[in-house]
């Protein structure tokens, strides 16, 4: 998850540097963030109750979001991993797709596997282009064979919904049968971390202990119809609940009354601290339309049948990488010094040009900088020796794997 809109007012860049743990926070605020003053800026239905409680609201996506409440984004991100926290990410573009030929249509632009999930069930996916190149990533819902349902990157929308726009048509003129609706009607909350179950049982007649990561249900929540997902982008267990925007305030302040305190509301800031210790990509950042999903480290999302058989965009970059070995891999890193920045140059032990980071940060959980980025291949096995270059300055750094955080996805042997 994701956008890129690249202008930040230097002010406020400071500003934020200075209440933030990780430089993560900045180096997304650089790259998601408007330039000031942001013309008329979008607003979810939850935005007068995030002012309400404390939000401290800023442009991004061209959205008005709260970064931070209350709490500094260190004590978010702990609360989040210790209990729970409630985000708001209306901003993020949900849509369906239904016809006869929505899943086979919608394999023609994505690498996942979509005819092969079950019915209710979904998987991270990549849109790709021609040359094999990230367009977006996205979580794809298989609801039924005749619906798929999808939440695509606020930042990413408007080239997302032409790129589909323009397959759907040429498909259509084939003779196939798929339609779609963009759920601009519906507002999206996302609730994460060890007490979602709990308190999302407390709302729903639903029983939720056989409701996997992954799983897709409509139900009511709150006595409201919802779409619920149990899936998130911080590394706990969770839910996004797309839940008609009139009723969204109504259910933000039941979870948090349900939770009895412990769910606190969280910003972007925090959310990025929590992706970043999941070792989960950001649009804009850690994905690009230059970089393909092999290269990414999201080879496990490319079905075995699309790899046998191919038909997305781009498929013979792709599937001649599998085949052959990337020339770069996206990587982890630990290091010393300052916390590492996007762009921040990665050196061999012998001082060569190897890679660049592409994001950074200092882990309020592990109480050290953590950081991904892209190295050649053979520079990418964990324990291989680094340098990181910030301000001219090389620091020390070590290859590792990720998660730096362990998920706790709620699966069945759990």
């Amino acid at each position: 998850m994701r956008g890129s809109l690249r202008h930040i007012h230097h002010s406020l860049s400071r500003r934020l540097e200075t209440r933030a743990p990780t430089t993560t926070t900045t180096t997304l605020l650089r790259r998601h963030l408007a330039s000031e003053p942001a013309p008329e800026l979008k607003k979810t239905s939850l935005h007068d109750f995030h002012v309400d409680n404390g939000g401290k609201m800023v442009p991004f996506a061209g959205w008005s979001m709260p970064i931070q409440y209350k709490d500094s984004i260190m004590d978010s991100t702990l609360n989040c991993r210790s209990n729970g926290s409630l985000f708001d990410v209306s901003h993020m573009c949900g849509l369906s797709l239904r016809g006869s030929g929505a899943v086979p249509f919608l394999e023609s632009l994505v690498v996942a596997d979509v005819a092969g999930l079950r019915n209710g069930t979904g998987t991270l996916t990549v849109f790709t282009n021609d040359r094999g190149g990230s367009i977006d990533d996205s979580v794809v819902t298989k609801v039924a064979d005749d619906h798929v349902y999808l939440v695509v990157n606020a930042g990413c929308r408007d080239k997302d919904l032409a790129h589909i726009g323009e397959h759907m048509e040429a498909f259509r003129r084939k003779g196939g049968d798929v339609d779609w609706h963009v759920h601009d009607e519906r507002s999206l909350l996302a609730l994460q971390g060890p007490l979602a179950g709990t308190v999302m049982q407390r709302l729903t007649e639903e029983d939720l202990s056989r409701f996997y990561f992954g799983e897709f249900k409509m139900l009511d929540v709150n006595g409201v119809h919802c779409f619920l997902t149990r899936t998130g982008y911080t590394g706990e267990d969770g839910f996004e609940i797309s839940v008609p925007s009139e009723h969204a305030v109504d259910l933000a302040k039941a979870i948090l009354e349900k939770s009895e305190g412990k769910v606190r509301l969280t910003g972007l800031g925090a959310r990025d601290s929590l992706r970043l210790e999941a070792g989960l990509c950001l649009y804009g950042n850690d994905m690009e339309q230059h970089i393909t999903p092999v290269e990414a480290g999201l080879s496990w999302a490319i079905g075995k049948r699309r790899r046998a058989e191919g038909g997305f965009l781009g498929a013979d970059v792709i599937l001649k990488q599998l085949a052959e070995g990337p020339s770069i891999r996206r990587v982890g890193l630990f290091s010393s010094g300052p916390p590492p920045r996007s762009h921040s140059e990665i050196l061999d032990a012998s001082g060569n040009h190897i890679g660049e980071v592409t994001s950074g940060g200092f882990s309020p959980c592990l109480k050290k900088n953590i950081a991904m980025g892209y190295v050649k291949s053979g520079s990418h096995k964990a324990g291989t020796e680094v340098k990181i270059v910030i301000r001219g300055k090389s620091n020390e750094g070590v290859v590792t794997k990720m998660p730096f955080v362990p998920t706790k996805y709620y699966r069945p042997s759990q």
